[in-house]
C-alpha cells in the first residue's frame, strides 16, 4: 500500500440477518470453507487496508466465535434490525478518533467483489474530501470510498436499507466512479437461489434434492 493511501481504513457491513435466507445471518454463510465475513475481510486487507472495522449484529457472538478476524476492530450495532443505515453510523462513529483519512466500505454479501475492484477504489483516494465509487458498466456499486469531511454527513442521512445511497446521489457529480466490471461481479447473497454463487470448501458439498425414498 502506498503511503498516500495509509490513511484509508476499511469498513465492512456485516450485521445483517438474512431475513430472505430464512433467518441465516450472512457473515456466517459458508464460503471457501470458512465464514462469508472472512473472505469479505481478506478482500479489504487484500486491496491495501491495514485497518479494518468489521460491524456485527445478527448472531454476532456466533460470529465472534466462527470467524477468525484477528487484526480487526470489531463493532456491535444493537441496532442492526433497523437497517443497514444503522451499521453504517456505527462502523464511521468508530472511526473517529483514529486518525484515519478516509473509508472504503464493502458489504459482506458481495463476494463477486474482489481485491481488485477494491484496489481500484482505493487508489482513489486523495484526501478526506475524496468521494469514489466502484461503478459495473457505469453504474455505481460497492465499494465506496468516503473521505472523512463526508462522514458526518453521510451519517446523518444513513437511514433504514438505504445506506449512503441519498448522500451520494445529491453529490454525483463529485462522485468519482471507477470502472470494476471487468474484474468483479457485484451480485448479492439476498435468496436462496443466491447461495449458488458461494463456494464450497474443500470437505463441503452442496445439499442435493430431497430423497424420495422411505
Amino acid at each position: 500500500m502506498t503511503h498516500e493511501t495509509d490513511g484509508v481504513a476499511g469498513l465492512l457491513l456485516a450485521a445483517g440477518g438474512g431475513r430472505r435466507l430464512g433467518g441465516r445471518p450472512k457473515a456466517l454463510l459458508d464460503h471457501l470453507g470458512r465464514p462469508l465475513v472472512e473472505h469479505a475481510v481478506g478482500v479489504l486487507h487484500a486491496a491495501g487496508c491495514t485497518r479494518v472495522h468489521v460491524v456485527l449484529g445478527a448472531a454476532a457472538d456466533a460470529v465472534r466465535e466462527r470467524a477468525r478476524l484477528e487484526g480487526c476492530v470489531v463493532v456491535e450495532n444493537p441496532r442492526w434490525e433497523e437497517g443497514m443505515g444503522t451499521s453504517l453510523r456505527a462502523g464511521l462513529a468508530s472511526l473517529a478518533g483514529t486518525g484515519a483519512r478516509a473509508a472504503l466500505v464493502s458489504l459482506v454479501d458481495q463476494p463477486g467483489i474482489g481485491p481488485e475492484a477494491a484496489a481500484r477504489v482505493l487508489a482513489a483516494f486523495e484526501d478526506e474530501e475524496s468521494l469514489a465509487a466502484a461503478a459495473y458498466d457505469g453504474v455505481r456499486g460497492h465499494p465506496v470510498l468516503f473521505g472523512a469531511a463526508h462522514w458526518a454527513g453521510v451519517a446523518e442521512g444513513a437511514r433504514g436499507d438505504q445506506g449512503a445511497r441519498a448522500y451520494l446521489k445529491g453529490r454525483s457529480a463529485a462522485v468519482t466512479l471507477v470502472e470494476c466490471g471487468d474484474v468483479a461481479r457485484p451480485y448479492d447473497i439476498d435468496t436462496p437461489e443466491d447461495l449458488a454463487h458461494l463456494t464450497p470448501g474443500p470437505q463441503e458439498s452442496r445439499p442435493g434434492p430431497p430423497s424420495t425414498n422411505d
